[in-house]
């Protein structure tokens, strides 16, 4: 997956401006699919995405889907 590019989301939790992006996790035994990483490293539920944080994949559906269509692209041309 191509690095995503950070966005500005206002964060309720740390009641500041936060730098988000969508993530996949790397390496062996990691769970498969989306995450949200979010930059404030001292927050107790950053790469959580479960409540209270407000952060889930839901809010990057269109970056998603676009990444899934192109994965599915590649795999029938190499066929």
């Amino acid at each position: 997956m191509a690095r995503s590019r950070w966005r500005e989301f206002w964060c309720d939790v740390v009641s500041e401006k936060v730098q988000i992006r969508l993530r996949r996790p790397g390496g062996f035994g990691q769970p498969q699919g989306y995450f949200v990483q979010c930059n404030q490293t001292e927050c107790q539920y950053v790469d959580e995405n479960k409540p209270p944080c407000p952060l889930s994949v839901g809010m990057f559906s269109d970056e998603i889907r676009a990444l899934e269509e192109a994965r599915q692209q590649r795999t029938a041309e190499e066929f």
